[in-house]
């Protein structure tokens, strides 16, 4: 019976991992795939080389924050219960990759593990309360620092990436197997500006990936490893290899939404905010917090919206008590590549509104989607472990 139980466990971890590749494919490819820049098949060969680097690096400290010290006595961790939790998790995540939504997975996950520690009273809250502590201010971060990009620097980034997006049709960038080995292959008439771009765009893209990884995969594997049945190398490659197969199947409904129907969002911009967030992501991975991407980068997102309208007001002008508009969909004020004026030379209604940043259905979707995701792995794990007498707590 035990053996059974942890083959279910198993492969209930897999379908976890299955869930977080599609989850997560998505924001960090999507702006490249929507700008035609890569495929959506180079896309999702790159983020599983990456998610498994940052899950084999940094991924333990994770793992081993939700695996061992969420909780205060690990034996909670059974294989039955296993089993529940990375169902609830894998379930929950499943329902927001259907609707095309990539949710928290962080979120979701600690809200299980969580769960079930608090339906046995086993939970560290001194833990729960530290992880809290940084999912509050690391958005925060993202925000003040993206605006301090926003308003300072932004113009002259823009200016120097000049990415453009192409039309549909062959990728900017390809793998030309003709040859014995394959090679990159750009687009017939990219020039050196415009292949940087490119590259510059997908490297951000492998970074995402790899923070991703730092993070994500302590999701699919912790409850597991709690158990002590398997050591965490094998459960790190069962992880990746279960993440690799959401990134080539299920992923690509998060690819669209990402890539073209949520937001306009230049591609510098996204390059900024891919930075910002996943310099977070990493940081808290490597003290052991897991980190909430999908938040940080939203944060981050409007951060840079700000910082970009408050150039229409010098410091000067905001001392005297003059109000700014403030408005993300300033990031569209310029194409990329385009020159922006010196701080105080733009006119107020010179600045788009929010409104031709994003799109408003979608974007409510997606705001709804991750806060119900989390919120069904977490109450549902803990009714279940607080009144179903199948566990034995």
């Amino acid at each position: 019976m035990t053996e059974v139980l942890l083959i279910v466990g198993v492969l209930t971890a897999i379908f976890v991992g299955y869930n977080i590749g599609g989850s997560t494919t998505g924001p960090a490819f999507g702006p490249a795939v929507g700008a035609n820049v890569i495929t959506k098949v180079m896309a999702a060969g790159l983020m599983s080389i990456f998610f498994f680097l940052g899950a084999y690096t940094i991924g333990p400290k994770v793992v081993t924050t939700l695996g061992e010290e969420l909780v205060t006595d690990t034996a909670i961790f059974t294989l039955r219960s296993n089993v529940a939790v990375l169902f609830f998790i894998g379930g929950a995540l499943f329902i927001g990759n259907y609707a095309g939504v990539p949710a928290s997975t962080s979120m979701t996950a600690v809200g299980a593990i969580a769960a079930l520690g608090m339906a046995t009273g086993e939970l560290n809250w001194d833990v729960l309360g530290e992880i809290v502590v940084w999912w509050v201010v690391a958005p925060i971060v993202g925000f003040w620092v993206a605006g301090v990009v926003g308003r300072y620097f932004y113009p002259r980034i823009n200016a120097w990436v000049a990415i453009e997006e192409k039309e549909a049709g062959r990728p900017m960038v390809s793998i030309d197997r003709s040859g014995l080995v394959p090679r990159l292959q750009f687009g017939v008439d990219a020039d050196r500006r415009e292949i940087t771009g490119a590259l510059t765009v997908v490297a951000i893209g492998c970074l995402m990936g790899f923070s991703s990884g730092t993070s994500n995969i302590a999701n699919a594997i912790a409850p597991i490893y709690g158990t002590g049945d398997v050591d965490m190398t094998t459960l790190i490659l069962i992880g990746s290899a279960a993440v690799a197969v959401g990134c080539f199947t299920i992923a690509r409904r998060t690819l669209d939404t990402l890539g073209n129907d949520i937001t306009n969002l230049p591609l510098t911009a996204a390059i900024v905010v891919a930075v910002i967030s996943s310099g977070i992501v990493v940081t808290l991975s490597s003290i052991g917090v897991p980190a909430s991407f999908v938040v940080i980068a939203t944060m981050s997102i409007v951060g840079l919206g700000w910082g970009r309208a408050t150039r229409t007001t010098t410091l000067s002008d905001a001392a005297r008590g003059e109000e700014t508009p403030v408005s993300v969909g300033a990031l569209t004020a310029e194409a990329e590549g385009e020159r922006s004026p010196e701080i105080g030379e733009e006119e107020p209604e010179d600045i788009p509104q929010a409104s031709d940043l994003f799109d408003p259905s979608t974007t409510a979707r997606v705001i709804l989607m991750q806060n119900v995701v989390p919120a069904i792995s977490t109450v549902g794990a803990y009714l279940t472990f607080r009144f179903l007498p199948i566990f034995g707590f």
